[in-house]
């Protein structure tokens, strides 16, 4: 049939405010601050001493789009693995160290690309200062100054009855002006806090005092769902206010979602390119075909592409028509049939039964188009899925 031109797709939206201005510092190779890209963290969960375990889940990281990993070293085993996941690590490793300073150079001599302390557990830290931003900066290894609201100096405590924004703050600013006796400012700080309007105004507070670059997180944000929504909220105010210049997104739940819900945060606030994007309506009385499995059908058949396609699934002919022109392809849906839609032109009109496998097989032919090299499972002309 004959192509109706219904205009072009806007062009990706820019982020909403200019970022914060801060010193650069290198993670291994990955640049944070001084205007470099938001990267996304995560942590490992297993024990660190089992090399092996922690590489392969350091490598699903790695896959699922995690720039830097931190790992726990509570013990001197950890320690003593520590050379061999630094070196076969393909992103910069993290050494979290708390309450021995002696592990804070061996993750030094061990090759880690940083070094996470908290101040509320390393009061025995401060007389070490001097020895760990010397070695810091003859290895040229940051140092991130992570204030947790669990473990805050109790001196601090006294001083404001809990963990509010000021202390957590104080705190930070204290342990670096320890640095900075030493000329050591290769510094990152956190001021991480469970309560996302207490996190949000302590960055906000912090951003105001120093030029560091911030690492955000909502500690102990929860499970999935909860820790999203945490997360969500706290990151996308702040980075919104051009506040942050990396992020992990804790929850308790595996590594790589944490890493996924990072990505997908950056996402959506253009601080990185999108990827594959379903839109999709939520439906009501005047859809005319089940849009929830069809949204999901569609979202299962693209699981892993590798374009940055944004796709819309909708349901009237009200909303429906407008939304899958202003994406990169898309189906408006009812009496049976689907209008499928590619960079703002109708290109056919198909029975609802092959709406998901023309869906597709636009995709593959746009990737084509745009030079992505498709994976093998998705070269030819893709899955055939039916829609009851």
């Amino acid at each position: 049939m004959t192509a109706i031109s219904l205009g072009t797709p806007p062009a990706p939206p820019q982020p909403i405010a200019p970022r914060r201005k801060t010193r650069q510092l290198m993670v291994g190779q990955v640049a944070v601050g001084g205007g470099a890209p938001v990267s996304v963290q995560s942590m490992t969960t297993t024990n660190t001493a089992d090399i092996n375990a922690t590489l392969q889940q350091i490598a699903e990281l790695t896959a699922s789009g995690c720039q830097i990993v931190r790992v726990a070293v509570p013990s001197q085993d950890d320690v003593e693995a520590l050379p061999a996941i630094a070196k076969k690590s393909q992103i910069p490793v993290i050494a979290d160290i708390h309450f021995q300073p002696k592990y804070v150079f061996a993750a030094i001599d061990a090759g880690c690309a940083a070094v996470r302390v908290n101040p509320g557990n390393i009061r025995q830290f401060d007389d070490k200062v001097k020895e760990i931003a010397a070695a810091a900066s003859a290895a040229n290894v940051p140092i991130r100054i992570g204030v947790n609201a669990g473990s805050l100096d109790k001196r601090l405590l006294a001083k404001y009855g809990k963990a509010t924004p000021e202390a957590l703050v104080e705190s930070a600013l204290w342990e670096c002006s320890l640095f900075e006796e030493h000329d050591f400012r290769d510094i990152k700080i956190s001021v991480k806090h469970n309560d996302p309007v207490v996190m949000i105004r302590a960055y906000r507070l912090l951003s105001e005092r120093c030029d560091y670059p911030l690492h955000l997180g909502v500690t102990e944000a929860g499970p999935a769902f909860q820790g999203t929504i945490k997360s969500a909220v706290a990151f996308g105010s702040l980075l919104a206010d051009g506040i942050g210049d990396t992020i992990r997104v804790s929850l308790s739940a595996p590594p790589v979602e944490e890493v996924k819900v990072g990505l997908a945060i950056l996402e959506s606030l253009a601080l990185r390119e999108r990827g594959l994007e379903i839109v999709s309506c939520p439906s009501c009385g005047r859809a005319q075909v089940d849009v929830y499995t069809l949204a999901e059908q569609v979202t299962a058949a693209l699981d892993g592409f590798p374009a940055p396609l944004r796709v819309a699934v909708m349901g009237c002919v009200v909303n429906g028509p407008g939304e899958a022109r202003e994406a990169d392809l898309g189906v408006a849906s009812g009496n049976g049939k689907g209008q499928i839609f590619v960079k703002g032109q109708v290109i056919k009109t198909v029975p609802e039964s092959i709406i998901v496998e023309t869906l597709v097989e636009e995709a593959l032919r746009l990737a084509d188009e745009m030079g992505v090299e498709l994976p093998e499972d998705l070269r030819g002309a893709g899955p055939t899925v039916t829609v009851h």
